[in-house]
């Protein structure tokens, strides 16, 4: 299976003004492709591929001697990056979504090289990359399988990260169980389980609201292009970070949690939601796609199964009589006039996924899902 490996890294001052100096470079071959793309089907109608660029990238070296500071492959991965940015652009407008055509980046807005198969290699704790430097690497874990890609990365608090893409990672499998559960997701409780489990939402961005509120203003008073201003940015990013990286460690220990109880996971479909932008903030604080997209990999990882089940009305039918009980969502408990059940609202959701989930896979009718 294929799996990325994240390290934190360090260099000295020289390395870092080396390697910003490639970001920069891969930024101005970025916005120099898409221009010509923009350009070609604006004055002729007709469109520029990735292999076409990529054949250009010789002569252009020619009037662009800069960019012969760049290795090679890196610039191909760039030209690739213009290309992936149509291919997703040209998916939504298909969909229906908002597209959202591919943008020209500004400075500070390319944070990334990758590397392939040449111009890198690992000595003893050390990354080294030609033309670039040595970076010191913190190894919290091994790296496994088989490397195919380093991708350099600097965050917008001036951290810097390696991510090892490997092939032919061995599996991890976990003890079978033989227990299935459904999950049903919410704002007030991240998440409840059809055993009646319920596991509170941690809420780290509305913890972190007045924090981020205080930095933004002070930021917002800072000259434009100052030392002062660079710093306080630094700031927010860092807060910023710090929720992102707290949602994170949660939605993995809570993944890993589940998988070593139940072997087959039912949980809601989420395509009813047309995009993450028409999500509120307390919505977007909970990250369920970020959530179930971890439960996915980790279920791959563990040899567990993870199915979507279509969500619709399993908050408003019966688990115990089949019938529909409306009700709006200020209503917190299921109350069945018909059999007369009465239970929380989420269990009863999380109980009609298990109960649908089951009898459609066993009507062949879904399959897992695999990433």
């Amino acid at each position: 299976m294929k799996k990325s490996f994240k390290y934190y890294i360090k260099a000295n001052k020289e390395t870092i003004q080396k390697a910003e100096r490639i970001f920069n470079l891969c930024r101005v071959l970025y916005n120099l492709c898409l221009e010509q793309r923009k350009f070609v089907w604006k004055n002729y109608h007709k469109s520029v591929s990735c292999y076409d660029q990529i054949k250009e990238l010789p002569s252009l070296k020619k009037f662009f001697p800069e960019l012969k500071e760049v290795p090679s492959q890196t610039l191909q991965e760039v030209v690739e990056r213009v290309d992936k940015a149509f291919r997703n652009f040209f998916s939504r407008v298909k969909k229906g979504e908002k597209s959202g055509y591919p943008r020209f980046k500004s400075f500070n807005r390319y944070d990334s090289f990758t590397l392939k198969q040449a111009g890198w290699k690992i000595v003893g704790k050390e990354l080294k990359i030609g033309k670039v430097g040595s970076f010191k690497l913190f190894l919290s874990r091994p790296i496994e399988g088989d490397i195919k890609t380093v991708t350099i990365r600097r965050t917008l608090s001036n951290r810097w990260y390696v991510t090892f893409s490997c092939d032919n990672v061995n599996p991890k499998p976990l003890p079978k169980t033989g227990e299935s559960v459904g999950i049903d997701v919410g704002c007030e409780s991240f998440l409840t389980t059809s055993e009646e489990e319920k596991i509170d939402n941690p809420r780290f961005f509305q913890r972190a609201q007045s924090l981020l509120t205080k930095r933004q203003k002070t930021l917002s008073r800072k000259k434009k292009g100052s030392k002062h201003r660079n710093k306080a940015r630094i700031l927010l990013s860092k807060a910023h970070e710090k929720v992102f990286d707290q949602r994170r460690d949660f939605h993995f220990k809570t993944a890993r949690k589940i998988l070593q109880t139940y072997d087959t996971i039912f949980i809601e479909d989420m395509n009813h939601f047309k995009s993450y932008r028409s999500l509120n903030r307390s919505m977007r604080d909970v990250a369920w796609f970020s959530f179930f997209n971890i439960l996915l990999f980790k279920a791959e990882e563990a040899g567990k199964e993870v199915v979507k089940v279509p969500a619709r009305n399993t908050s408003q039918i019966c688990s115990s009589c089949d019938r529909i009980v409306q009700k709006g969502l200020s209503v917190r408990v299921h109350s069945c006039p018909h059999c007369g059940l009465s239970i929380d609202r989420d269990i009863n959701a999380a109980r009609n996924i298990l109960r649908l989930g089951q009898s459609l896979q066993g009507a062949g009718a879904l399959a897992p899902v695999m990433n």
